[in-house]
């Protein structure tokens, strides 16, 4: 049969619609015109235009996160596709599937050093999953599929797909997507099934059990997070999540200790520290979690559920390894405790949950009330309280305030919550909630924001108001960067080198110049008025929270410590208990 022949753009643009693509984030420049001539002659893909190519990928993010869908971004040569690698770089460590076509320089003008020429590919390489330079318009349908199946296949990840000006203007073939099989790349699905009747038998023969998990359950999909619910009920263990598996598990749940890791809850650290079998699914044992590797979870055996190979013993030593996803493995090794008729040692899981009980006595979260000063932690339980019975979806910039968010504002379902765990980009947020309100626009849509981390991104105000978005940016304005002062308070003699932040927009004004809502709220009277006020107001919101300056974010586990040497607030104590109080009565 003979193929259909058109021009590279219009390749690129069918190849786009036959994926699915509704909603692509760009920024036009000479070496994408062609691109953009297309776009203009269609009906089917919206392109939102952005104020900064950083945030384009950010945005593509948000929507992507929120739909489970591949988010596509399209930048010009140069500086185009140089201002995208943060975003790329932020979506390889969050295993966000995402696919960015870049434009470049004629083929002939490879190599020479042309106007607006960079080695994206070679750029590139180290922050994307794969990447592709397109010489052959004869190749680049083909190119288009596969880029979309590497990007949403095994762990996700950014795809770049680097596209000559020329390439773009000649005419080549469209091939089908059924007709495109990539070469090599398999990456599995199904876990071995028996590892996983090994992982079950010493889940049944735990003691002091605790599941651990992250964003791999997430982004294996809401069935995925159902069953684990269903596996996690089942057995009446305690279960943790990571930053970026917020939502896998509900977090109302008496089952969910809390998130984890450097500023994770006091018992969520210390069972992972005290327990017997760990069972890991779709985490990867990051520094932020483990802290200090050579005391972390001491006595435990370890099963750990990834599809991605490279993760298993990269970072720990685990007993068990299971490659594949998530999603399939939960719902294998559900069958098999079915199929089994496991029974957990009800007197050993009482006595451990006892223990738990313990620990969360403690009130880690808990912090000093104020009728004078809006306390962070008090704006997040409002913003919580009022937005709860919604369809909620939350972003965060990077810090203090994430950490909060994080703590305080309780998610019940998966990709409902946007943050950026493994690069912590300052800047994510706001652009984040703008593709979630593009793909969610009858939701509400809140960014949890710090003063630093929003100027990172503000003109990002454009493409909300362009568009009518009405995002709420909730911005928690304590005149610093917040973590950078605390480590800085802690760490380093209370030496604020360069933390403070001397010149802040006018809020109000700032909004008001883009057409937008702006609002100040310093008294904790007020806040409740102000949440209101916000989420009523039609089109985007921007609230200027003023919180006390010199709030800290705790629990913390200090750099190279270990789960059991914890700082905690002043409500709580000073320090965590030693590794001999962590483990009493757990033999």
């Amino acid at each position: 049969m003979m193929q259909e022949r058109m021009s590279g753009a219009e390749i690129v643009l069918k190849a786009l619609v036959d994926q699915g693509v509704e909603v692509v984030f760009g920024y036009p420049g000479g070496a994408v015109l062609p691109l953009y001539d297309a776009i203009f002659k269609q009906n089917h893909i919206r392109h939102i235009l952005t104020r900064h190519e950083q945030a384009a990928v950010h945005a593509a993010e948000g929507y992507a996160r929120s739909t489970g869908k591949v988010g596509v971004v399209l930048v010009t040569s140069g500086p185009g596709s140089t201002n995208a690698v943060t975003g790329l770089l932020d979506a390889l460590l969050d295993s966000v599937p995402l696919v960015c076509l870049s434009g470049q320089v004629p083929t002939q003008l490879i190599g020479t050093d042309a106007f607006q020429e960079a080695d994206t590919t070679g750029i590139t390489r180290p922050c994307t999953k794969h990447n592709y330079l397109v010489k052959d318009v004869e190749l680049l349908a083909g190119v288009m599929h596969e880029a979309f199946y590497v990007a949403r296949t095994g762990r996700p990840g950014p795809v770049v797909v680097d596209l000559p000006k020329n390439v773009q203007v000649a005419e080549g073939p469209y091939v089908q997507a059924h007709q495109v099989k990539h070469k090599s790349y398999r990456p599995p699905v199904k876990g071995d099934a028996a590892a996983i009747e090994k992982a079950v038998d010493l889940i049944a023969s735990a003691k002091r059990p605790v599941f651990y998990c992250g964003g791999g359950v997430v982004n294996s999909g809401p069935a995925a997070c159902a069953a684990l619910t269903e596996l996690v009920r089942a057995t009446g263990y305690p279960i943790t999540l990571t930053l970026q598996g917020i939502g896998a598990f509900p977090g109302s749940d008496p089952q969910f200790l809390g998130m984890l890791g450097m500023h994770g809850t006091y018992e969520a650290n210390l069972a992972m520290h005290g327990c017997d079998v760990m069972v890991a699914i779709g985490a990867r044992f990051d520094d932020r979690v483990t802290g200090n590797v050579a005391g972390f979870a001491p006595g435990a055996e370890i099963i750990h559920v990834d599809v991605d190979a490279a993760s298993i013993n990269k970072n720990v030593r685990v007993d068990i390894p299971i490659i594949g996803d998530a999603g399939s493995v939960i719902a294998d090794m559900l069958a098999a405790w079915k199929a089994k008729k496991c029974k957990p040692d009800g007197e050993a899981l009482a006595r451990w949950w006892r223990q738990i009980e313990t620990w969360r006595a403690r009130k880690c979260l808990a912090y000093a009330p104020s009728e004078a000063v809006i306390k962070p932690q008090f704006a997040i339980e409002r913003l919580y309280a009022a937005a709860k019975d919604r369809d909620t979806y939350i972003t965060t910039e990077v810090g203090q305030h994430q950490m909060w968010a994080a703590q305080f504002y309780r998610q019940e379902e998966p990709l409902h919550w946007m943050t950026s765990g493994g690069l912590g980009t300052m800047g994510y947020g706001f652009p984040a909630a703008i593709g979630v309100q593009l793909a969610h626009p009858d939701s509400l849509v809140a960014c949890i924001a710090g003063e630093a981390s929003f100027m990172m991104n503000m003109q990002e105000i454009a493409t909300a108001a362009q568009y009518r978005l009405p995002v709420k940016v909730f911005i928690l304005n304590n005149g610093y960067m917040g973590m950078v002062r605390q480590w800085q308070e802690l760490l380093h003699g209370s030496r604020y080198s360069e933390s403070h932040s001397e010149a802040l927009p006018d809020i109000p004004k700032l909004a008001d110049a883009f057409g937008i809502t702006g609002m100040v709220v310093d008294r904790p009277a007020d806040l409740d008025a102000a949440i209101a006020r916000m989420i009523e107001t039609p089109g985007a919101v921007l609230v200027d929270v003023r919180v006390d300056p010199a709030e800290n974010c705790f629990p913390m586990i200090p750099s190279g410590a270990t789960h059991d040497n914890m700082l905690l607030g002043e409500l709580v104590g000073s320090r965590g208990p030693t590794v001999t109080e962590a483990g009493k009565g757990l033999v």
